[in-house]
């Protein structure tokens, strides 16, 4: 699917706080953003946890052609601060600055989960520092149905960096 440059974006407060997008296109047709903008919404995502500047939560819901619907909710606290950072900063009124927060919210959750994404990263004293590679792939990879990326195709944009896939070992007493 290709991202519909006319598709728009309805954005809604409720007297909560809560703020809703209605989005008339799925997330997987969202574009693909800037190197530097994913760079500088990590930075801006940081900066705001720090200052535990943590925002409101967000609800989105993405219209497919055929009618059906995807629902998002962004309630957890520092997901809800990251998503502040990055309205504050680009906006997430257009499908640009919507495409930039999901995809740094999307990174932050495979950096999460998998394990090969270890040597991309390291810990520091100002938070993670991440390898350009990573912020790269988040730039450029798919979004799939529910906002995210898929392993697969986002690991194979990395593999110059990390090299072919190693299979996991086994447990310790699993069996082959």
């Amino acid at each position: 699917m290709e991202a519909d440059p006319h598709a728009r974006i309805r954005v809604a407060a409720a007297d909560d706080g809560t703020v809703t997008y209605l989005v008339d296109s799925p997330p997987e047709t969202l574009p693909p953003v800037r190197l530097r903008d994913v760079a500088a919404a990590w930075e801006a995502a940081r900066a705001a946890a720090v200052d535990a500047a943590w925002g409101c939560a967000r609800l989105f819901r993405f219209r497919r052609e055929d009618g059906s619907l995807t629902d998002l909710v962004l309630a957890d606290p520092d997901a809800c601060c990251w998503a502040r950072a990055v309205d504050l900063t680009v906006g997430m009124h257009t499908q640009y600055g919507l495409s930039l927060c999901l995809r740094l919210l999307a990174l932050v959750d495979l950096l999460a989960r998998a394990r090969w994404t270890a040597p991309l990263f390291t810990f520091t004293r100002a938070g993670a520092e991440l390898d350009s590679s990573l912020l790269r792939a988040a730039a450029t990879a798919p979004l799939n149905r529910e906002a995210g990326f898929d392993e697969t195709p986002f690991r194979a944009l990395l593999t110059a960096r990390l090299g072919p896939p190693r299979a996991e070992p086994l447990a310790s007493g699993a069996c082959a």
